[in-house]
């Protein structure tokens, strides 16, 4: 039986002191990884509905593969497990800005790691998904990682430190690159962002810069902790069509009763 609380790991990044930790839950008698980013908690083993339903709801919108399908956010990795275990998939690109998460999944201190870490689809790659969105990612040397790459925080830091502009997309190995489906699961919402450079995504103009690396017909689709929220939806109705703000209501043992994210789905135009 495992120790009633570990704390797996802890590190300063940019973004502040991120820990990873595990705890034995009383009542399931099952361990549960928890991510805390200074005072505020990330993402909980616990409650992994709304991130399987980011990829399930997302992927769903796309009648036929092979897909190739980018992930904004790794965290624990509930979302890119369920991308991957679509039979569609092709290959997933994992993008997240701290070289600490994507070190948990090689080093296997997370429960999906080492399956997505070796899953020959899938490429981690450590970068800023809003800057690489944008175009305004750091250049130097590439923030991609293979399958059996080492990561470190050093590696990130070199890259930043690199001179001039790098291409906007999200494949450092491809600028430009489209993709049938972009899953974004950072931000706690659009009105509740990580860090102030995010927002601007979230309007018109970062959304349309977003549609540009998806092909036509393509899907964008994002996880909120918020209620549908009517002004963002307008937006990203400007921007794409078919879009839906969908509420996944799941059970929270923590408080009782049942707890509600929301998913927002939209297609880029056709042609």
């Amino acid at each position: 039986m495992s120790a009633r609380f570990e704390e797996i790991d802890w590190r300063p990044t940019a973004m502040g002191e991120i820990s990873l930790r595990r705890r034995r839950d009383p009542l399931s008698g099952e361990d549960v990884y928890e991510v805390k980013l200074g005072d505020e908690y990330l993402m909980s083993s616990l409650f992994t509905t709304g991130e399987v339903e980011l990829a399930r709801l997302g992927l769903a919108e796309l009648s036929e593969g092979p897909l190739d399908v980018v992930v904004g956010g790794l965290g624990l990795g509930y979302t890119a497990r369920t991308a991957l275990d679509d039979p569609r998939v092709r290959s997933l690109i994992v993008v997240d800005t701290l070289a600490e998460v994507i070190d948990w999944h090689r080093r296997g201190l997370v429960p999906l790691g080492a399956g997505l870490a070796s899953d020959p689809r899938c490429r981690l790659v450590h970068g800023d998904f809003f800057a690489m969105t944008a175009g305004n990612a750091a250049g130097g040397p590439p923030a991609a990682e293979g399958a059996g790459a080492d990561v470190s925080a050093s590696a990130g830091d070199e890259a930043a430190e690199g001179a001039g502009a790098a291409p906007r997309g999200l494949d450092p190995e491809t600028p430009g690159r489209r993709f049938h489906a972009i899953l974004l699961d950072v931000d706690h919402s659009p009105r509740h962002v990580l860090h102030p450079d995010h927002a601007v995504l979230y309007t018109r103009t970062g959304l349309t810069a977003l549609a540009e690396l998806l092909y036509p017909g393509g899907v964008f689709a994002l996880w909120s902790n918020d209620p549908p929220d009517k002004e963002f939806s307008s937006v990203l109705a400007e921007v794409l069509v078919e879009t839906a703000a969908h509420v996944v209501d799941f059970d929270n043992p923590l408080q009782g009763g049942t707890a509600a994210n929301t998913v927002y789905v939209a297609r880029r135009r056709d042609g």
